[in-house]
């Protein structure tokens, strides 16, 4: 999975607007599925238009999780600085991040730069004791994406991002 700042600038795709596609919420129902209309239901991927790098449902659709714990104000300590792989390793199972919004929210919620916060009650229904850490059988609106590289590292890369050096 993505880290949020992977996650974000995948989604603005070298925009600075509020979605990628501009500031306009009106557009939105051209390139996502969101509370006006999804009919409360996510859809295949695939079916609306992409952002300006070929990435389909980054806004609305599902919400998607990235590997940040969620830490309200994380990004203003970067505030006019550049920020090197920032990431804020989880510490704790609630709350973690989801980004892009859902079938079930409003545009607001779809922007880029949105972020919402996982919640325990997204397992209520777990039927396991104790309550699985991955079983969120409550958060039908959230889904996740795989990444990777463009390009392999090499074994010296490997090693050096497992170290943390």
């Amino acid at each position: 999975m993505p880290t949020e700042a992977e996650w974000e600038y995948a989604c603005r795709a070298g925009t600075k607007t509020a979605y990628s596609f501009g500031d306009d919420p009106d557009t939105l129902r051209d390139y996502a599925w969101y509370y006006d209309n999804s009919d409360e239901a996510y859809h295949k991927v695939g079916q609306k238009k992409p952002n300006p790098w070929g990435l389909y449902d980054m806004h609305g659709n599902v919400a998607e999780w990235v590997l940040d714990e969620f830490i309200p104000d994380y990004y203003g300590q970067f505030e006019s600085k550049v920020a090197v792989n920032p990431l804020a390793c989880p510490t704790k199972q609630f709350p973690r991040v989801v980004r892009g919004g859902s079938w079930n929210d409003d545009p607001d919620r779809c922007r880029s730069a949105a972020r919402s916060r996982s919640t325990p009650e997204w397992q209520a229904q777990d039927p396991q004791v104790p309550k699985s850490i991955w079983f969120h059988t409550d958060a039908w609106h959230v889904g996740f994406r795989i990444i990777r590289p463009l390009v392999e590292p090499s074994e010296r890369e490997k090693k050096e991002a497992s170290s943390g050096e």
